[in-house]
């Protein structure tokens, strides 16, 4: 199924990072490489707690060599600045968090210019900071962004995950890990559960549901249980046991 594109308001926390020690205190925190960033380069990546839970779901743009964005669900920026802040001692570093509205545009298999990648950065999603419009690409609904977020399998920090979850839960690690850089806080449970191909106790997947299913509600998909954290006409994600009833 050919799915048309669209483009659609959407609000996002903003941390502006700048300073000599900006490049370098973002690598040693997130899961992505920030140091070989270049200019105008984005990466998603994931911010953990020292235990490896999630602190959030970030996606980073150089914005030039000693200045990055790092934008978040809207709602999930305090969280994101206070976890940063943490360990910054005597790092020559500013980081100053804003709410912005920028446009949504996907299933747009073309790319568009001035947007940085989106979701799982394969062409189909795209992000403009601030306000975008084409006349060949029609104005969407939030149903309809609901609609491909779900479809794509992407997370919304405190819906469908929280700062309980950990990264093999959200099927992130092949776009917000990077498995070759140095050290960053979190570091030991990703690398653990990879290198032991582990499974997390539950996994967040797309699943098709039946009408009047809600938001909460517990499933059974493929002989596991779950609950489905979101839900968009016949489209929903759900956390899934890894645990088969029957086995």
């Amino acid at each position: 199924m050919t799915l048309n594109a669209f483009w659609v308001p959407i609000q996002r926390d903003v941390i502006t990072a700048s300073g000599a020690d900006a490049r370098s205190y973002l690598h040693s925190q997130l899961s992505q490489d920030i140091a070989s960033l270049r200019v105008g380069e984005t990466r998603q990546s994931l911010l953990l707690q020292p235990t490896g839970k999630l602190s959030g779901i970030t996606r980073v743009t150089c914005i030039d060599g000693e200045t990055f964005i790092i934008d978040v669900d809207a709602g999930a920026g305090e969280a994101v600045l206070a976890r940063l802040n943490r360990f910054k001692i005597r790092v020559k570093a500013d980081l100053v968090l804003g709410q912005e509205t920028w446009t949504a545009i996907r299933n747009c298999v073309s790319p568009i210019s001035g947007a940085i990648p989106a979701w799982r950065c394969d062409g189909s999603a795209w992000d403009v900071r601030g306000e975008w419009s084409d006349a060949s690409i029609p104005r969407g609904t939030d149903e309809d962004y609901e609609e491909a977020r779900i479809r794509a399998v992407w997370p919304v920090m405190n819906i469908d995950v929280s700062e309980a979850s950990i990264p093999a839960e959200l099927g992130l690690n092949d776009i917000a890990v990077s498995f070759s850089k140095g050290c960053y806080p979190g570091q030991e449970l990703v690398e653990r559960m990879d290198s032991r191909a582990a499974v997390a106790p539950r996994k967040l997947e797309s699943v098709l549901i039946e009408s009047g299913a809600v938001v909460g509600q517990e499933i059974q998909h493929d002989g596991r249980t779950g609950k489905i954290t979101s839900a968009q006409g016949v489209y929903a994600l759900a956390l899934l046991s890894r645990t088969k009833l029957n086995d």
